[in-house]
C-alpha cells in the first residue's frame, strides 16, 4: 500500500513538474506579444521609458493606427482571401490526382513538391517580378494573390493527398456505380469528406499570404496594393518615435489570423492527423 501511495506520489509531483515548466515555456513564448500590446497602451511614451503594466487605457495609438493602416489590413484581408481560394483551386484537384491515379513517378512528384518549399522567396521574388512585368501583373491585386498563393499550394497539396489516400476507395466506387462522373465524385464526395484538411491547408495558405512580405516589397513599385506587412514596414520608418501607433498597428494586424486560429484550431489537429490514420 505504501508503495503504491509513492508512485502515486511521485506520478502527481511529475505532473505538477511538466505543467510548471510548460507554464513558464509558454510565458517566455507570449511575453513579446504582452509587450507588444503593453506598448501599443502607452503612446506617449519612448521606447525605453514604457513601464511594465500601462498606468491606464489610451488607445488613441489604436486609433491612429486604424486611421493610416486600416486600409492596408483590408488589402491584406482581400489579397489573403484570393490567395487561399487559389491555392484550394489549384491544390485541391492535383492533391487528388496524386492520391487517386496511382501513376508511375508520383512519389517524385510528391517530393520535388516538397522542394519547391525549399527556394529562398528572394530568388522566387525576383524571377517573379520579369515574369509579371511582361504579363502586366506588378501592382495588381491579382498578381499578389498569384504570388501569395504559391506558398501555400505545396503544403497544401502534400496535406490533402495525404488525407485523401486514406479515403476509402469503396466510397468512390459506390458513387461511380450511382452514376456519379470523376468530376461529379471529387465535388460532392471526396471534397466534403476531406473537410478537416480542405480547412487546415486553407487556413496555412491564409497565413502565408497574411505574413508575406516579399513578394509585397518585390511585387509592388506604387502604392496601389499595400499590404499591412508593407504598410507597417514604412510606417516605421515615418513614426521612429511613436512606437505606440506602430505597435498598436502590429497588434491589429495579429488579430486575424489569431481569431483563425482559436476558430480552426479542432480542424487543424484533426487535417494533421487523419491523412495517417487509415
Amino acid at each position: 500500500m505504501t508503495h503504491v501511495a509513492t508512485t502515486v506520489t511521485h506520478t502527481s509531483r511529475r505532473r505538477w513538474g511538466a505543467t510548471v515548466a510548460g507554464v513558464l515555456v509558454l510565458g517566455v513564448m507570449l511575453f513579446p506579444l504582452y509587450w507588444m500590446v503593453n506598448t501599443a497602451l502607452q503612446p506617449e511614451s519612448g521606447l525605453l521609458e514604457v513601464s511594465p503594466l500601462p498606468s491606464s487605457l489610451d488607445l488613441s495609438g489604436f486609433t491612429s493606427a486604424i486611421r493610416e493602416q486600416g486600409g492596408h489590413l483590408l488589402t491584406s484581408l482581400g489579397v489573403a482571401l484570393g490567395a487561399v481560394a487559389i491555392c484550394l483551386a489549384i491544390a485541391a484537384p492535383a492533391a487528388y490526382g496524386l492520391a487517386r491515379f496511382r501513376l508511375p513517378g508520383t512519389q517524385s512528384i510528391v517530393f520535388g513538391t516538397l522542394i519547391t518549399q525549399m527556394v529562398p522567396g528572394i530568388v522566387i521574388a525576383n524571377a517573379l517580378y520579369s515574369a509579371y512585368v511582361d504579363l502586366g501583373l506588378v501592382n495588381s491585386y491579382f498578381g499578389l494573390m498569384l504570388a501569395d498563393a504559391s506558398l501555400g499550394i505545396p503544403f497544401a497539396i502534400v496535406l490533402m493527398r495525404s488525407f485523401m489516400v486514406a479515403i476509402p476507395q469503396e466510397v468512390i466506387e459506390a458513387a461511380e456505380a450511382d452514376g456519379a462522373g470523376r468530376v461529379r465524385t471529387f465535388l460532392q464526395v471526396v471534397l466534403p469528406m476531406s473537410r478537416n484538411s480542405l480547412i487546415t491547408a486553407g487556413l496555412f495558405s491564409f497565413l502565408y499570404a497574411w505574413s508575406d512580405f516579399m513578394f509585397a516589397l518585390t511585387l509592388n513599385t506604387t502604392d496601389d496594393v499595400k499590404p499591412v506587412t508593407l504598410g507597417i514596414y514604412q510606417y516605421i520608418g515615418a513614426h521612429v518615435g511613436d512606437w505606440g501607433s506602430v505597435m498598436a498597428a502590429s497588434v491589429l494586424s495579429a488579430i486575424p489570423a489569431a481569431v483563425l486560429l482559436v476558430l480552426a484550431q479542432k480542424y487543424i489537429a484533426a487535417g494533421i492527423t487523419g491523412g495517417s490514420i487509415k
